[in-house]
């Protein structure tokens, strides 16, 4: 059995459509629908939902988010930090053979769709949208494409979750309701803090490479264990922000259902302190993104318990 077998094999990686559905890096969708979800339900406090544009605004961060993610595998590797026996890719060039261009063409054919639900968007609210969509793929783009990838550097975390997270979170508010909160913005860190806490595990995960290539993440600037400990931070800074907000008044009691992510974000913090590798820390990567789907989920959903308490009293 080749290197490259045993890597798939361990991965449960296959062939056929399972090699597309891999390139798009579904187990990182979450970090676009979330804050989606987020910014729409906090927004049903205010008014009626407009469900067209829900979905077109959920379409598009989901869209632009897998481009996002085949630039990351187009770039990475034409760069050559790719190879075979890398975990945590879709392996769809590396592994599985795929035209890299034919990579980088369908991330491009995304957003070309996105932009069009960009335009609809646009045309039931305000052209000022599309100059936040523009910058939001630009960097998008650029968080591992241009010459100075925003991935390679300490700053991937907090570019990552400012877009992903109060970006998208502001947007879906604002479509809804046609204004833009200061509650808002500061309802949105939690669920920024966790999107960044995806990228971090990331970087946490591929500290020896990414180091071996040069980059400069905050996993390598302050040493693995050191950065298992940011991690733990950013999900425990995430878990008591509801408690503050509900002490405020900004959000409502049922917010205190977030904390059932805390047992996939003790998982994910234990996982990380008793493996070495990259393979043996995948569970670990899998236990973040499991902890920022629940957390946003049931931060949105206390939103709508609240609007139906309301409603039926």
């Amino acid at each position: 059995m080749t290197q490259q077998q045993s890597v798939q094999d361990a991965l449960g990686e296959r062939s056929g459509f399972q090699i597309w559905w891999r390139m798009l890096r579904p187990h990182t969708l979450t970090a676009s629908f979330v804050p989606v979800w987020i910014g729409t339900a906090a927004a049903s406090m205010d008014t009626s939902i407009h469900i067209g544009l829900f979905l077109a605004m959920l379409i598009a961060s989901m869209l632009i988010q897998a481009a996002t993610n085949m630039f990351n595998e187009y770039y990475d590797f034409v760069k050559g930090l790719d190879t075979e026996e890398s975990v945590g890719i879709g392996g769809t060039i590396v592994r599985d053979g795929i035209p890299p261009s034919q990579v980088r063409n369908l991330a491009f054919i995304f957003y070309g769709i996105a932009i069009l639900l960009g335009v609809y968007i646009c045309m039931e609210t305000t052209f000022w949208i599309a100059v936040i969509g523009i910058v939001s793929m630009l960097f998008g783009y650029l968080y591992t494409g241009g010459p100075y990838p925003i991935a390679y550097t300490p700053f991937g975390e907090l570019f990552s979750g400012f877009f992903m997270g109060t970006v998208i979170i502001g947007i879906s508010f604002f479509i809804q309701t046609g204004h833009v909160t200061s509650e808002i913005v500061w309802l949105s860190i939690p669920a920024a803090i966790l999107i960044g806490a995806i990228m971090l595990s990331n970087n946490i995960r591929d500290l020896e490479g990414d180091q071996e290539n040069g980059r400069k993440t905050i996993a390598i600037l302050v040493g693995r264990y050191k950065a298992i400990r940011v991690l733990a931070l950013f999900f425990l800074t995430a878990l008591i922000l509801p408690v503050i907000f509900i002490s405020l008044g900004m959000m409502p009691i049922w917010g205190l259902l977030t904390w059932l992510s805390g047992i996939k974000a003790y998982k994910a913090y234990q996982t990380f302190k008793q493996n070495n590798t990259p393979l043996e820390m995948m569970p670990a990567m899998k236990f973040t993104a499991q902890t920022n789907t629940i957390f946003g989920i049931l931060f949105g959903l206390s939103f709508v318990l609240e609007h139906l308490t309301n409603w039926l009293i």
